[in-house]
């Protein structure tokens, strides 16, 4: 009984102190929030007046090392018209950088604050580790990553060796 109760006291310290130093791989590689956006995808509309774009169809959106895919995205420039604002994923969507994938049925990309907004179904895979939410915030400069709403976490240890 008291074995049982030291490796669960022992368990909970582990996801504890891995929750607070909880990294992640989603960044730019060189750390440039304004590296090239590259998208593609099989279909464009453009709103005249705002001059938004909305792609769809097997979209893949590329910066840095991070790729971002969904079946609808929508783009939002900034003020300025020169450069892209927000990425805004519905329908499904995949994330992936370095050893790190990611997946939510919505998700917002702040470009200009670097901030992933990941909601519905959010699971991410850290190599052989998985963790679960409703709503998970990605920060890309420094690579951490914040998990809300029934958070579920199943550690490997040794896995990753």
């Amino acid at each position: 009984m008291y074995r049982l109760l030291a490796v669960c006291l022992a368990l909970a310290l582990t996801s504890a102190a891995y929750a607070q130093e909880f990294k992640v791989d989603f960044g730019i590689s060189s750390n440039d929030p304004n590296a090239p956006i590259e998208v593609q995808a099989d279909s464009l509309s453009v709103d005249q007046e705002t001059g938004n774009a909305k792609f769809q169809g097997d979209v893949v959106i590329t910066q840095g090392d991070m790729r971002f895919e969904a079946p609808l995205v929508e783009v939002t420039y900034n003020e300025a018209q020169d450069g892209i604002s927000k990425l805004t994923g519905t329908g499904g969507v995949s994330i992936l950088s370095g050893k790190d994938t990611a997946r939510s049925e919505n998700a917002t990309y702040d470009v200009d604050t670097g901030l992933i907004f990941m909601q519905g179904s959010v699971a991410l895979a850290q190599g052989a580790n998985t963790m679960t939410a409703e709503r998970m915030t990605v920060n890309t400069i420094n690579s951490t990553a914040e998990l809300h709403g029934r958070v579920r976490t199943v550690l490997k240890p040794g896995a990753n060796q």
